[in-house]
């Protein structure tokens, strides 16, 4: 397992879209107000993304065109402003009900490897949708499995496992904001616990970097 690499500055979604620009082959995105901020940086950045197939860590249960869908803020923050298009767009199917699209996406990702994970870390800790003591966390064989969300909106999510998200050469976390400095502390400053999933996750070959404003990284002692 590799050590986290913490970068700190004023703007780190700019940071995150660079990261992202470079990206090649299976990059694995993640939603949020400041990924969004991320994908529109890097949709300036870089206007050819044929080289590029796109996964998602999680998404909830609901239709692509709804608001709570992580696939629907990427394709307004990002497809819709490129011009060439990523070779393959991999979507969670929420709307066929959590069970349904768990099973189709664990399919769709078997032989899988990204090449980048995306994530957040919400303020408990949380990863994808893998939350503080969810029996999700003890998963090794199957690649995404049906989640039951521990915070608002209370709707079914599909998620991928650890075993995926930390098989990426590069794992990457986003973190903006005051209210995610005691999580950060503890997922990035403190051993690894099921009480904060983040801690769980490092990228297993390769590096894990995380980008985080100055208020993020208030508790981390840097």
């Amino acid at each position: 397992m590799s050590d986290v690499e913490l970068r700190v500055s004023d703007d780190p979604a700019r940071a995150c879209a660079e990261l992202l620009a470079a990206a090649s082959g299976h990059l694995v995105l993640t939603g949020g107000t400041t990924p969004g901020r991320a994908y529109e940086l890097a949709a300036e950045l870089r206007d050819d993304w044929s080289g590029v197939e796109l996964w998602w860590g999680d998404d909830r249960c609901v239709p692509p065109e709804h608001q709570w869908s992580n696939y629907g803020l990427a394709r307004r923050t990002l497809l819709e402003r490129v011009r060439t298009q990523p070779s393959a767009v991999h979507r969670i199917q929420g709307e066929l009900g959590a069970a349904p699209a768990a099973d189709l996406y664990d399919e769709e990702l078997r032989g899988v490897v990204p090449d980048v994970t995306l994530l957040g870390l919400g303020p408990d800790g949380h990863v994808a949708s893998l939350y503080p003591h969810a029996p999700g966390l003890a998963e090794r064989e199957r690649r995404a499995i049906a989640a039951e969300a521990q915070l608002e909106p209370y709707v079914e999510r599909v998620t991928m496992t650890i075993p995926v998200l930390e098989s990426a050469a590069l794992v990457v976390f986003l973190l903006k904001g005051e209210a995610k400095a005691a999580a950060a502390a503890r997922a990035f400053g403190a051993p690894a616990s099921e009480v904060i999933p983040g801690s769980l996750v490092r990228s297993r070959h390769g590096e894990t970097i995380v980008l985080l404003d100055p208020p993020a990284a208030r508790d981390l002692g840097i």
